[in-house]
């Protein structure tokens, strides 16, 4: 008789050339170039305290304590199957010392964000990728981890964009992705809590509209605009360029 051997609902992927190894679920929100972009958005001298908001099994932010190795992270995460994904990949790759995963909510009253172990004003950087849709203005994932991961509530982008100013400490750096057509919303939502704010489109070719913006701000600054150089992830024959594929080996900065 044969033996069925099941397959988890899990996989272990690596990043960042093979330094960073990732648990992540089959099905639902998983871990890709976003997650690399992001974290390449934190210097290699950064220190301090910072956090992952909305960490899901903790990509970015691990990939942010390798690249600074002076960044303490906290990975808060409101799904506790991704929390127990994120405590796993913590302790595999060795980052017990600098990171922790809290179980945490950013969109709930701010009583319950401090008894989950949130701490306002503590962070000194602060990595967000938010939920890219909308709900009731979407068609989401009948999964519900996947449906809960992309979408947010209707005024769930202005409500996350003041949790993270409730959680930066003053001149703290803030970086995000979205979605490139998020662009004006976010821009709201950042007015007046955050300045210095540098855009930095997303292409997946040269000749493409942008995918993807990513955004730096400081809080409390003043100081003006500023649009960068484009990011191409793709060349003519859908090949990274040569930039994206140091940046997925973890060798980037921008």
């Amino acid at each position: 008789m044969n033996a069925t051997i099941a397959t988890p609902d899990w996989s272990d992927d690596t990043f960042f050339g093979g330094r960073l190894t990732l648990r992540q679920r089959r099905q639902g929100h998983r871990a890709g170039t976003d997650a690399v972009l992001l974290a390449s958005l934190v210097s290699p001298d950064a220190r301090g305290h910072a956090i992952d908001a909305g960490a899901a099994s903790g990509a970015a932010g691990l990939m942010a304590a390798l690249r600074a190795p002076r960044l303490a992270i906290d990975l808060i995460e409101i799904d506790a199957d991704d929390c127990a994904m994120a405590a796993h990949n913590i302790a595999a790759n060795g980052l017990a010392e600098r990171c922790r995963i809290l179980n945490a909510d950013l969109l709930a009253p701010e009583a319950e964000r401090e008894a989950a172990g949130l701490v306002k004003g503590g962070a000194n950087y602060i990595l967000s990728n938010p939920p890219y849709l909308t709900a009731g203005a979407a068609r989401l994932s009948p999964d519900p981890a996947r449906a809960r991961a992309h979408a947010l509530p209707e005024d769930g982008l202005a409500r996350w964009c003041r949790a993270l100013t409730w959680l930066a400490a003053p001149d703290a750096l803030l970086a995000v992705i979205h979605r490139a057509d998020a662009l004006p919303d976010l821009l709201y939502a950042l007015d007046g809590r955050f300045g210095a704010v540098s855009l930095r489109p997303v292409l997946p070719r040269a000749d493409a509209p942008a995918s993807r913006i990513l955004i730096t701000a400081r809080k409390g600054s003043r100081a003006p605009l500023s649009i960068l150089p484009s990011f191409v992830l793709h060349d003519g024959d859908g090949q990274f360029t040569h930039e994206a594929t140091a940046l997925h080996a973890g060798l980037y900065s921008f």
